[in-house]
């Protein structure tokens, strides 16, 4: 193989390899929710989808992209990112968070939805605050009464 066809293909490799979807950091107090249009000022309860594309569609709660989900194909989707609770301003992948909805604990769009990175953690807040946990494919349920 002659030197040019391989590095072609270390071109093409590193472009296809080094292209993968990642979260876009949240200008808080500048940055609108897509769903609702508010800004976005809560540091423990903001969300981000970011596509295949790597287009990211960001959101002052969890509760508002679980509603703009629904409006999108699943199948462009790459990540869904949210605040967690003990470590504002840091996203997580929502698909793995734990979910305590506790009226002790207000959120943006008032469904009093907060994400943990953690089981443990979720456990050791509802202690203190009550409420109940959700898993994400639980919290899929719940939202899509």
């Amino acid at each position: 193989m002659m030197f040019g066809q391989r590095f072609l293909y270390v071109i093409v490799f590193l472009m296809v390899g080094g292209c993968s979807p990642k979260s876009s950091p949240i200008d808080y107090g500048t940055d609108g929710c897509h769903f609702c249009r508010m800004t976005i000022v809560d540091t423990q309860h903001a969300a981000e989808i970011v596509t295949k594309k790597g287009k990211t569609f960001k959101f002052d709660a969890v509760e508002c992209m679980m509603n703009y989900r629904k409006e999108m194909d699943p199948n462009d989707i790459a990540l869904y990112l949210c605040n967690h609770y003990t470590t504002p301003k840091e996203l997580i992948d929502a698909t793995k968070a734990t979910f305590l909805v506790s009226e002790n604990i207000p959120s943006p769009m008032g469904e009093f939805l907060t994400a943990f990175e953690t089981r443990q953690a979720a456990e050791m807040q509802k202690r203190e605050s009550g409420g109940n946990l959700y898993t994400w494919d639980e919290l899929l349920t719940k939202l899509n009464r």
